[in-house]
């Protein structure tokens, strides 16, 4: 049955099949302003955009099912990879939508609201299913550009705006550096497709023009996932956006951005196996990773904004997903997409959580949630939760997805490997550091007294998205197996 409904799309859309999933997507971006003009409702617009999402994501699924894989225009191929990072990123915006309608700082300018976050979505579907420099700066640009209106949305908080202002100039900085990164490759080697320029350099050998032009990527996509030096801009803007927006940038932006670097230097020095300066970029990704993962969680002990805490707590988990980077492996890229998938229902549970207790009444200061276990039990254990799986307690998602990630940079080619020992073991200890500032939230949760005892009761929405999250955490560090095939598919396709 499946089988043939995908052969008769191939016929109906022959290449446009392989594009389908992100112009439904697109649909969703281009009716939203148009159902909140017609009806004003938020809720229409927000039960439209999520079942039009969800019909993509079905599609996805019985293409992936069906082995339907294939290119279109050249640009865009639908593989193994770009299909997982598909489901990834509607998976983020159909939690963003969940609990959108019910958090009061989304609810004025629907139409808006929901078109950026399809636009979002569909750029980063684009860019992660991209075979060209060109296509995939354009896909992130379209992310980029809807992400700095979607965080000045909130127009009446000065944090927002001046928020939105930061993003939009280190933003527009990064683009230049990737432009000028990706027209000095063009220059080298004549072309923009990414095998045919790691094939290329293969042949005439790596130049300082080849090696300044990926330098210049690195930097412009470092901004993309925050790693440091170029983080700055993740804990103003997470705190300064509305919280759902916060969660959504948090966990989907980022995995957009690994997406590019995966597919850009893994084609670059493994497929184009260049030979030339590879092991020398290796150690640059596992020193930027080293550095990240101990800035982020050196600085978020000292946070008494939850949302500060945890945008650098976004930064440290930034720089382990980097040590796939590093290693360049199957393996090492099978745990970094693995542990890209537990962040989004560990980081997007929490942020859910706290916006869920900011449309209760309370505030965004960690001391804010004094004895919030006897006035909300569940909520205090469902945070509970997502925390100590972003430390990596067993046996939680986050501990399953850590194991197989730092395991990546010990176990390379099937044997113990000595040379990135040094990175998993800094990577251990980042997890350990971190559990202090996720256990001082619990502990101000479970041991200091509320300043009242009134109970905390959230709209039905929330707690519904809260659910799906704590389920993700408990299933895949408990049955890991359900997702790490598809993530080891996935890696070979890269490879």
């Amino acid at each position: 049955m499946f089988e043939s409904f995908a052969e008769s799309l191939v016929e109906a859309f022959g290449q446009v099949t392989y594009i389908l999933p992100q112009v439904i997507v697109l649909i969703a971006a281009l009716l939203a302003p148009l159902l909140h003009f017609a009806t004003k409702d938020g809720k229409i617009v927000a039960g439209a955009s999520f079942a039009i999402i969800a019909i993509s994501a079905i599609l996805v699924m019985i293409m992936m099912h069906t082995v339907t894989y294939g290119t279109a225009f050249g640009m865009f191929e639908f593989d193994p990879f770009s299909s997982l990072m598909m489901l990834l990123f509607m998976a983020v915006a159909f939690l963003t939508i969940m609990v959108s309608p019910v958090h009061v700082e989304t609810t004025k300018h629907a139409g808006e609201y929901y078109s950026l976050i399809a636009a979002i979505v569909a750029g980063m579907m684009f860019a992660a299913s991209a075979t060209t420099l060109l296509a995939i700066f354009i896909g992130v640009e379209v992310v980029s550009i809807s992400s700095y209106a979607l965080v000045a949305l909130k127009k009446n908080d000065p944090r927002a705006s001046e928020a939105a202002v930061k993003y939009l100039i280190i933003g527009a900085f990064s683009s230049a550096l990737t432009l000028l990164g990706m027209s000095m490759i063009y220059g080298v080697t004549g072309t923009l497709n990414i095998e045919t320029i790691g094939a290329k350099v293969a042949v005439m050998g790596a130049n300082w023009a080849f090696i300044l032009g990926c330098i210049g990527m690195i930097a412009g996509y470092g901004f993309k996932i925050a790693a440091v030096p170029f983080h700055s801009w993740a804990p103003d803007v997470y705190e300064g956006a509305s919280t759902p927006v916060s969660g959504f940038l948090a966990t989907a932006s980022k995995k957009m951005g690994f997406a590019v670097l995966f597919k850009i230097f893994f084609a670059l020095f493994v497929i184009g196996s260049t030979g030339v300066f590879t092991l020398e970029f290796q150690y640059v990704f596992a020193i930027i990773a080293a550095i990240t993962m101990t800035v982020g969680n050196l600085v978020a002990i000292s946070q008494s904004n939850i949302k500060r805490m945890l945008a650098y707590s976004s930064v440290a988990q930034a720089g382990y997903i980097m040590i796939a980077l590093a290693v360049m492996s199957q393996y090492a890229t099978t745990g970094a997409l693995f542990h890209m998938f537990t962040h989004v229902v560990m980081k997007g549970g929490a942020f859910i959580m706290v916006a869920a207790l900011i449309t209760a009444g309370l505030g965004e200061k960690i001391e804010d949630y004094k004895g919030l276990a006897k006035r909300t039990p569940l909520l205090a254990a469902a945070m509970m939760l997502f925390l100590f799986s972003l430390a990596g307690i067993p046996p939680l998602a986050g501990f399953t997805s850590k194991f197989v990630l730092f395991s990546g940079a010990i176990f390379v080619d099937g044997a113990v490997s000595m040379q990135w020992m040094w990175l998993a073991f800094i990577a251990v200890i980042n997890s350990a550091i971190s559990l202090y500032y996720y256990a001082r939230v619990v502990k101000t949760m479970y041991i200091e007294k509320p300043a009242c005892d009134d109970k905390i009761v959230v709209p039905a929405p929330f707690m519904v998205a809260i659910a799906l999250c704590v389920i993700g955490v408990i299933v895949l560090g408990v049955y890991p197996e359900i997702l790490l095939e598809l993530c080891d598919k996935a890696a070979a396709a890269l490879f």
